[in-house]
């Protein structure tokens, strides 16, 4: 039977409860009720003032939006605060009430212009949920599996510039050449000389590399290196310029990987991450690749 709703309910006054409005098997109620993302505010007490400014938006809100775009596959923090605007299960993990306000979306970007660009906070909020899930006993560490992907910058590849620099080297790279050198002068023989190389660097966004894999266009990008166990859970990630090559940012990223968790005892990779200096690194650790 075709019906018409001619009962016009959307100006009505009604009473509504926002814990009713959030179905109870919804994805952030299991989240929420996992972790208690308390532990952020006493992290980031030291990047704010005691005395001076305008009372702060909440730090734990802040990071729970960022939360909240990364989990749900988001694109931008302007799309993220019209979710939350409009979303109901959102509004319920901020604890923003149906009629408040949410934060305007170039909050967060000043929040972490002037407060957490040059910190580890969010390397440390990664840490303390891991550890959370550690001691839950859900993560298996003696095996890892890395491997690395790459993402686009948003850089216009025409606007780059060129020169030749002297190669640098990170500190695990640094060491192993010294190890070569000293073998190398006890057999009478040159050093290792430090090689130029050319470097592209992108006006747009310097940080990012140029990055050229087979039959694939040339682009800008991030190289990303990540770790998980055997259950899936990441347990690691370090960002490199998308020229660097697995080899290079798998030998910086593992070195440092192997430091925290000293646990690990097989890591395993694949054919982009045989390089001599990043084995002889892992079997000097006593891992097994």
């Amino acid at each position: 039977m075709l019906t018409n709703n001619k009962n016009n309910t959307i100006n009505e006054m009604q009473y509504v409860v926002l814990e009713d409005l959030v179905p109870q098997d919804h994805l952030i109620r299991k989240i929420d009720k996992a972790i208690d993302f308390e532990f952020i505010r006493e992290k980031v007490k030291h990047l704010y003032s005691d005395t001076k400014g305008r009372p702060s938006i909440d730090p734990v809100v802040l990071f729970k939006i960022v939360f909240i775009q990364f989990m749900f596959g988001i694109k931008s923090m302007r799309q993220t605060i019209k979710e939350i605007e409009v979303n109901m299960a959102y509004r319920w993990f901020l604890r923003i009430g149906i009629t408040e306000e949410v934060p305007h979306f170039s909050t967060f970007g000043k929040n972490y212009k002037r407060r957490f660009e040059n910190s580890r906070i969010f390397e440390e909020i990664f840490d303390e949920i891991l550890s959370k899930i550690a001691k839950a006993g859900l993560i298996k560490e003696e095996t890892i599996f890395v491997d690395s992907t790459h993402i686009k910058a948003y850089a216009n590849k025409r606007r780059i510039e060129e020169y030749k620099v002297k190669e640098t080297t990170n500190k695990y790279v640094a060491a192993l050449n010294k190890e070569l050198n000293d073998i190398r002068e006890q057999e009478g023989k040159e050093p290792i000389k430090e090689e130029e190389k050319k470097k592209i660097v992108s006006k747009t966004d310097p940080e990012c590399g140029m990055f050229h894999k087979g039959e694939k266009e040339k682009q800008l990008a991030y190289s990303v290196q990540t770790a998980c166990d055997k259950h899936g859970w990441i347990t690691g990630c370090k960002i490199h310029p998308g020229n660097i090559n697995d080899n290079n940012g798998g030998l910086e990223f593992l070195g440092e990987y192997i430091e925290k968790h000293p646990e690990v005892e097989n890591i395993v990779m694949d054919a982009g991450y045989t390089g001599p200096l990043l084995l002889h690194e892992l079997i000097k650790n006593g891992k097994k690749p």
